[in-house]
């Protein structure tokens, strides 16, 4: 009797896992559907020309079964003990064991499925002392796409196990075998491809723009795979014009180019939905609901049914509002005003807010059971001032915008692209405004710039510009109401007060000790032979009991 084995590339697969002959190993476990076509003979010795998939796995020298659990329905048990003899006689050392698992419909999904996820479960799986294969090949297409979900879900803890009856004209009662690990990482070109599209993706989610800062472009990572296997809601914290709505939209449509969602994307901001008219904005109303109410109006859920809806500071939503929407989330049902009887909308749900909702939940002021529903998915996007290394790749994407919109391309001289990087980069630059002052900053550059070219005096408009902007706002939040308590703030002369604040503030915008004393003192370390710029600023904070890892956190 003939025996033929499967490609050297598999079987290097599988010596890795202990299968391959001659190799000491755990016992394997072959978990399998009795075939009603494919098993079948006659009887008599021309049975054994013929490939049969359940016995020909049992002849392979390099493949041991040590145990084979034959699933079968009750009108083919006669089968299934013709075959478990016909194992006995060629691989006496397998244990065939018959499962009965009877289904109204062999062709229903849901039954098959139902009914082998009961199986799985009840099943005694010991994966520190078994080696389990999932054979595939015997069964309805049902039922092998069944046992392929249940094991890439690990309800059944093994591997794809496939058999074939080979190549060639003569007859082969053994056939081939071969074993696919669904961890596609193992799988070199696999793995390389899933590589090249992850990253595909993250850059697609950056508006292609080559971020050097390594934090966000670890968060733009997970938020790139949180978006193509969840349909959970997503939290997006930040400043104002840190980039939040951006990104929303890139979501939607990276989820849209891989075919996740078919509707449109509604964008929402919380903060212009005032009163009354908010519910009927968001939930729609029926006609006559309320004065000038003339028509139906459907809301904006349902606008952005199958697609994805995003509201905008989500933070500014009244208490009635937020327990509609955390319903409309949950049960995908809303009531419009004026209306009795609900309807549905299917959408993915993104959020973003520049407030601190844990805050705001202790406070009163959002609801706890929404913030919870929230806050599975919560990605926090960083200041502009926090990325600093980043407004050089920026500066390219806005002149692109820029180029995009008005039709005309601008660019920087070499002397006037450095002189405002040193400008954009210095710690005491504020980018109160986040990546849309970068944008505004760059549209003016690229407006005044004579003969399509920002020179160095363009910049310097814009750096004074710049300067008045961040100056002439509202006072900034003092930095010290969170580092010292009441009686030390007490005890603070005004004018110790006002520099100690002024320090503490260029401290957060500097990357290091040394860096930040260069900048409070780079007038007077000109006039001294020897200066020790960290030393100086760390003596000084001690005179208030502050230090620089506590001004960091």
């Amino acid at each position: 009797m003939k025996h033929r084995c499967f490609d050297a590339d598999a079987l290097s697969i599988d010596k890795d896992s202990g299968l391959s002959h001659g190799i000491k190993m755990r016992p394997t476990v072959v978990i399998g559907f009795v075939g009603s076509t494919l098993d079948a003979s006659k009887i008599g010795p021309s049975r054994w020309n013929k490939w049969r998939p359940t016995v020909g796995l049992c002849m392979h020298e390099d493949l041991r079964v040590d145990r084979l659990e034959l699933i079968h329905g009750d009108a083919h048990e006669g089968l299934a003990r013709y075959v478990r003899g016909d194992i006995g006689s060629v691989s006496p050392e397998t244990d065939v064991r018959l499962r009965a698992l009877n289904f109204a419909n062999p062709w229903d999904f849901e039954e098959v499925y139902g009914k082998l996820l009961d199986f799985a479960r009840s099943y005694p799986f010991d994966p520190e002392a078994e080696d389990y294969l999932i054979h595939i090949t015997t069964g309805t297409h049902v039922a092998q796409i069944c046992l392929f979900l249940l094991t890439e879900a690990r309800y059944l803890p093994g591997r794809l196990l496939q058999t074939n009856p080979g190549r060639g004209k003569d007859p082969d009662c053994v056939g081939l075998w071969s074993v696919i690990d669904l961890d596609l990482s193992r799988y070199d070109s696999i793995a390389t491809r899933f590589a090249a599209q992850a990253a595909e993706g993250s850059s697609f989610l950056k508006s292609g723009i080559e971020t050097r800062n390594a934090a966000f472009n670890r968060m733009i990572d997970e938020i790139e795979q949180v978006a193509v296997r969840s349909r959970a809601p997503i939290l997006l914290m930040g400043p104002t014009g840190a980039g939040k709505s951006q990104l929303a939209g890139r979501l939607f449509e990276l989820k849209r180019l891989k075919h996740q969602v078919s509707g449109a994307f509604v964008e929402v901001n919380c903060a212009t939905l005032k009163g009354d008219s908010a519910m009927s904005a968001l939930f729609g109303h029926k006609k006559g609901a309320f004065t000038g109410a003339a028509a139906d109006r459907p809301g904006l859920l349902r606008a952005a049914d199958k697609g994805v809806l995003f509201l905008d500071e989500i933070g500014e939503l009244g208490l009635d509002e937020q327990a509609m929407i955390l319903r409309a989330i949950e049960e995908k049902k809303f009531l419009p005003v004026g209306a009795d009887r609900e309807v549905s909308s299917d959408f993915q749900l993104i959020a973003g807010t520049n407030r601190d909702l844990g805050a705001t939940v202790a406070a009163g002021g959002f609801r706890d059971d929404l913030f919870a529903r929230l806050n599975l998915w919560t990605f926090e996007l960083p200041a502009l001032r926090d990325r600093i290394e980043d407004i050089e790749p920026n500066l390219a994407y806005e002149l692109d915008r820029f180029a995009q919109r008005e039709g005309m391309q601008v660019s920087f001289n070499k002397e006037a692209r450095r002189a405002f990087l040193d400008f954009a980069t210095a710690p005491d630059a504020l980018w109160s405004g986040n990546f849309r002052d970068l944008g505004a900053s760059v549209t003016r550059m690229a407006t005044f710039a004579p003969s399509g070219r920002i020179d160095v005096a363009t910049v310097e408009a814009e750096k004074a510009r710049l300067k008045r902007f961040w100056t002439g706002g509202s006072q900034a939040p003092d930095p010290l109401a969170e580092l010292l308590d009441d009686a030390a703030l007490g005890e603070l002369d005004p004018f110790d007060r006002v520099q100690l604040a002024e320090v503490v503030r260029i401290c957060r915008r500097s990357r290091s000790l040394s860096e930040a004393g260069r900048t409070l003192f780079s007038a007077s370390r000109t006039r001294r032979t020897s200066a020790n710029d960290a030393d100086r600023l760390r003596k000084y904070l001690q005179r208030f009991g502050l230090d620089w890892a506590r001004i960091g956190a």
